[in-house]
């Protein structure tokens, strides 16, 4: 038996001594990444239907037939789940926004209003699409401190936008402050039908700003 032992211990040595590495579990990572995306999509659910200060930990868990254990693994707790879920839908936001710019710029647009105007219409069908999940961010029911993280995006949009208009400051003041106003009054729409209309009604008037 002893001899047996002396072997496997050999075979995981290197010609220099060194223990050679486990090959890495990619199951074990896959099994993982699914709990982390179940765990996401529960924490939403629950979010949103009983907001976030009367979500438990043990609402999500149960809800994405997973363990605590495995939720702390993947997250600090509660207020980590619903600061993933906002820094991930804004990721999708911003991909979407890039996209329609690009794709305008691709068309052969070169004015900087109708870029933005092409981005802000994405950004808005993103609300739609997401609706649910946008208004959550909106309703104010949120981990302490979260108002830091949305003026913080908001200066990041204003900054994008100012790449568009340079040298207008006023000009991109006015437009993010109409755009932010315009994502509220849509996301948090009742009817979605209602909504669209509103949001290429404000696009147009947007669109119409006078350019010094």
């Amino acid at each position: 038996m002893s001899g047996d032992i002396e072997r496997t211990a050999a075979k995981r040595m290197s010609v220099h001594g060194v223990a050679t590495p486990r090959a890495p579990d990619h199951g074990a990572a896959t099994r993982g990444a699914a709990t982390r995306v179940a765990l996401l999509e529960a924490a939403k659910e629950v979010f949103i239907t009983s907001g976030f200060a009367e979500a438990g930990v043990t609402d999500v868990v149960r809800r994405a037939e997973a363990s605590v254990g495995s939720l702390y693994h993947h997250f600090s707790g509660k207020a980590d789940l619903y600061l993933t879920l906002f820094e991930e839908f804004q990721q999708r936001q911003t991909q979407r926004t890039r996209d329609a710019v690009q794709a305008a710029r691709a068309a052969g647009e070169t004015d900087p209003m109708p870029q933005f105007l092409a981005g802000a219409r994405a950004y808005l069908e993103g609300c739609l699409n997401e609706r649910d999940l946008a208004a959550l961010f909106l309703q104010g029911d949120a981990p302490p401190g979260f108002e830091v993280t949305m003026r913080d995006r908001l200066r990041q949009w204003a900054r994008r936008t100012a790449a568009l208009f340079e040298h207008e400051d006023a000009l991109v003041v006015v437009v993010t402050g109409a755009l932010a106003a315009v994502v509220q009054e849509v996301t948090l729409s009742e009817d979605p039908e209602a909504a669209r209309r509103i949001a290429e009604e404000a696009l147009a008037l947007i669109g119409g700003i006078r350019r010094p």
